[in-house]
């Protein structure tokens, strides 16, 4: 997937000159391609990713398009301030992109690992937040973010994510797009999770259940018209997410649907609220998170969903 975003960003790079990237001291190569027509809009910042997103800031207000990119929680956590008072609070064109976002640097340990970005980038007002489950999401969003001109989160994956959609689907910034039409339960899924979202339908299907399966690409803001939608035609609504089960995706879709006077169940999944180590792959993290078609699977059992 950052591959696919180096791509795009060259490509758009090329007819809009407001373009900046900002990176902290990873990707040389990667941006390469960038920085053969525009080196003075490729910026290595360093290892100062708060100082980065201070500069992003100050090129939006100079009319510009910036940029910021690094592993997710250096680009989040670390510079959480910077981003709140520099660019939300300022209301700035600033996107701000987690590459690696979840599980993806699972043999790194938790200083690689990020499982509070959404809950943090949700808390602050003026920021969009879209997660592209695949490469082919993050090319239709990412031209959107742009043109949406206000501060965003875009957080992406690593690379080799599979392919999720068969064809080329209609992605509205902003809107939950549907995979799959059903009519007993539905499961909305968030970012790079997507194809532990789809071998759950194939499971759950398995079994005789009629099942809606969305990509919920944009957190925030969230679709609010097809959660009012499906709540009128379902008891139960599953979540899933590569972020911890608090404060994130499954925390704003059970947000707004306790308010509403038809309510369904919504039984969210993600990583539990504990740090995961000791692991040497992202396979084997979200295993150890219990994000496996099994476990979901029997604890739904339990909570008498099939």
């Amino acid at each position: 997937m950052r591959n696919a975003f180096a791509r795009v960003l060259t490509e758009l790079a090329k007819v809009d000159e407001s373009l900046l990237l900002y990176y902290a001291d990873i990707g040389n190569r990667l941006f390469n391609p960038l920085k053969e027509f525009a080196a003075e809009r490729t910026i290595n910042a360093g290892i100062a990713e708060a100082n980065m997103a201070s500069m992003a800031a100050g090129s939006a207000m100079m009319g510009h398009k910036p940029f910021i990119y690094t592993i997710t929680p250096f680009t989040t956590s670390r510079n959480f301030e910077q981003i709140k008072i520099d660019i939300a609070y300022q209301n700035q064109p600033v996107i701000i992109v987690g590459t690696g976002s979840g599980l993806s640097y699972a043999n790194l340990g938790p200083t690689h690992h990020s499982f509070e970005d959404i809950a943090l980038m949700r808390s602050l007002p003026n920021m969009n937040i879209v997660c592209p489950a695949d490469a082919q999401e993050l090319e239709i969003l990412m031209p959107q973010l742009i043109a949406l001109n206000k501060p965003c989160y875009f957080r992406i994956g690593k690379k080799n994510e599979p392919k999720v959609h068969h064809n080329q689907p209609d992605l509205q910034f902003g809107r939950a797009f549907r995979m799959e039409h059903g009519t007993q339960l539905a499961i909305l899924s968030t970012g790079t999770i997507m194809p532990l979202a789809q071998a759950l339908y194939r499971a759950i299907e398995a079994r005789g259940i009629s099942v809606e399966l969305v990509s919920y690409h944009t957190v925030k803001p969230l679709d609010t018209d097809y959660l009012n939608a499906v709540s009128q035609r379902f008891k139960h609504i599953i979540t899933l997410e590569e972020h911890n089960v608090n404060g994130g995706f499954g925390s704003a879709v059970l947000e707004h649907i306790s308010a509403l006077t038809y309510a369904p169940k919504v039984h969210r999944f993600g990583i539990p609220d504990h740090f995961i180590d000791q692991v040497h792959s992202c396979e084997d993290a979200r295993k150890k998170a219990g994000l496996t078609v099994e476990n979901i699977i029997n604890q739904l059992v339990e909570r008498e969903v099939l």
